[in-house]
């Protein structure tokens, strides 16, 4: 690997183009600009006509690519004075798709139902691949008509070729039904999963604190814990976390999405992620403001690829 790509959404919801899919790359992590004269590269014209949070996944055998991404544009209900709250209890339940051998011909994009049937939205999907089924697992969050669509729950479903799921499971739930009774249950969304050293590591949106928690586990669909000496979990703001490791360092960057100054994304290193104790950094420069997106590794060929194409 030398270098990365980063995919994700623009600026505000100002403009239609703002909610469609940027790819920008760097070689060293920290340096980033945006390709394609920074204008989009993948549109959504179907579902809500526009895309939010995009995940990017290269299939384990390397032979395929996957982007999926949150049906939503805020810009098209721009006309609606609760659009956010008409999002969350009447939004769309499907997840956008695109797929590419070669990260430069992408497929038309495609809507696949996979939020449960009572859910008022599906935010925020990502992907890992899980050797223990042979499948990926797709996550993401909804709200449901049970609690009227009071709480996120960040639910889980499994593919092998993101066209058929299956059913949709809570994955996530910091609320109980004491909890949801009294009215102190937490809401959580944008989840990230990355893995090191046999375990993996997940951040989520505490939507309720407005903060990032951690946690870990050996399997994916096991048991999962807090990391006790996480550093960030009091900090306030921030959201669509997204992780990847330095190539030829022992850190790792964590990037958040300052939203509540909307500035896009603040860069945090760790050297040891294992006790997920981060510093803010301030060598991390961007050429736009990124919103919430994933970072991929991708190897030196692979950006020589970009380059020609979107340069």
């Amino acid at each position: 690997m030398g270098a990365y790509l980063f995919v994700h959404f623009s600026g505000t919801e100002s403009s239609e183009n703002s909610e469609q899919i940027y790819f920008s790359v760097s070689e060293d992590g920290k340096k980033w600009r945006t390709l394609n004269g920074k204008k989009t590269v993948l549109v959504s014209g179907i579902g809500e006509r526009g895309v939010r949070d995009p995940f990017i996944i290269k299939s384990p055998s390397g032979g395929k690519y996957y982007i999926i991404a949150t049906d939503l544009s805020i810009y098209h209900r721009r006309n609606d004075g609760n659009a956010w709250i008409d999002c969350q209890t009447k939004g769309s339940r499907n997840i956008i798709v695109w797929e590419s051998d070669d990260l430069i011909e992408w497929s038309d994009a495609r809507a696949v139902e996979a939020a449960v049937e009572n859910a008022g939205c599906a935010w925020a999907p990502e992907a890992m691949y899980d050797p223990e089924r042979d499948m990926y697992i797709v996550y993401w969050a909804s709200t449901v008509s049970d609690d009227g669509f009071k709480y996120q729950r960040v639910y889980s479903a499994y593919t092998k070729d993101f066209k058929e799921f299956t059913p949709a499971e809570l994955y996530i739930n910091n609320a109980s039904d004491d909890e949801i009774a009294n009215g102190a249950a937490a809401s959580n969304i944008d989840t990230t999963i990355t893995e090191y050293g046999g375990v993996y590591y997940r951040f989520t949106k505490n939507e309720s604190n407005s903060s990032v928690i951690m946690d870990k586990s050996v399997s994916l669909s096991g048991k999962w814990e807090p990391v006790g000496t996480y550093n960030l979990g009091k900090m306030r703001g921030f959201e669509g976390p997204t992780i990847f490791k330095l190539h030829n360092e022992s850190k790792w960057c964590l990037l958040l999405d300052h939203f509540t100054e909307r500035t896009g994304y603040e860069p945090f290193i760790t050297e040891d992620i294992s006790k997920g104790v981060f510093e803010k950094s301030e060598e991390c420069e961007f050429d736009d403001i990124y919103r919430h997106g994933s970072v991929m590794p991708i190897t030196d060929e692979e950006y020589e690829r970009l380059k020609n194409r979107f340069e």
